[in-house]
């Protein structure tokens, strides 16, 4: 079977599996709407922050956390609660790039979804700022597939290390910061409203980054699974 068939295939599986036990779904949704509450919470204690100067600011800030920490909480075990015995199989029947590629899609996929819902529920609770909002939501979809790639090949690595957590987070700091920095930075000027122009040059960043981690991976995977 071609590459791209074994893709789909193992895509295919990942999402019949996540559809019947729907344990990193609800799981991340379950922290999202918890944290964006505790969050709602806090800022109640302090009424007049809402209209401050400075809300703006924390708004996008404070989102993006959250989704960084939703993504580490439902990518980090895309490779590490797979048991040796599937991983076997797996290598038997399928070519280690269709392996990562698919698991990277997926990941893309949930992360989508929840940051869209993510979105939603943070709404909901907080008033929404964003002047142009498609550029925003825009940016919050290419905010979850760079925090995809980048945890998916992380927690490949770190599956080949006895299932390091430590080991990820040690190896995702210095790449998923830049990312982040830029995330803020471009999203923070879709609240503003500002000539959308002004930030493709970070935008694309965003996507060379992206673009980069992928075909390491691709590269990279194959040697690692051969371990």
């Amino acid at each position: 079977m071609k590459l791209a068939g074994q893709t789909i295939e193992l895509l295919k599986k990942e999402i019949l599996l996540e559809w019947r036990s729907k344990y990193a779904f609800n799981g991340v949704l379950l922290y999202i709407v918890s944290t964006v509450f505790v969050c709602y919470i806090s800022f109640n204690l302090n009424p007049g922050f809402k209209e401050s100067s400075g809300y703006s600011i924390v708004w996008n800030i404070l989102f993006w956390i959250i989704m960084l920490f939703a993504s580490v909480n439902a990518i980090a075990k895309s490779f590490m609660q797979e048991s040796k015995s599937r991983l076997l199989y797996y290598y038997c029947i399928a070519h280690p790039q269709a392996i990562i590629l698919s698991k990277i899609i997926y990941n893309a996929l949930l992360m989508g979804l929840l940051s869209v819902l993510a979105f939603t529920v943070y709404t909901l609770f907080f008033p929404n700022n964003v002047n142009d909002l498609l550029y925003y939501l825009f940016i919050v979809l290419l905010g979850s597939t760079s925090f995809s790639t980048v945890f998916t090949m992380i927690s490949a690595i770190a599956s080949k290390a006895g299932n390091n957590g430590t080991l990820m987070a040690i190896l995702s700091f210095p790449v998923i910061i830049p990312v982040i920095l830029l995330l803020v930075k471009v999203s923070k000027s879709a609240m503003d409203g500002i000539d959308r122009s002004l930030g493709y040059g970070n935008v694309g960043i965003l996507l060379a980054i992206n673009a980069i981690v992928i075909a390491l991976s691709l590269l990279l995977f194959p040697y690692l699974w051969r371990d």
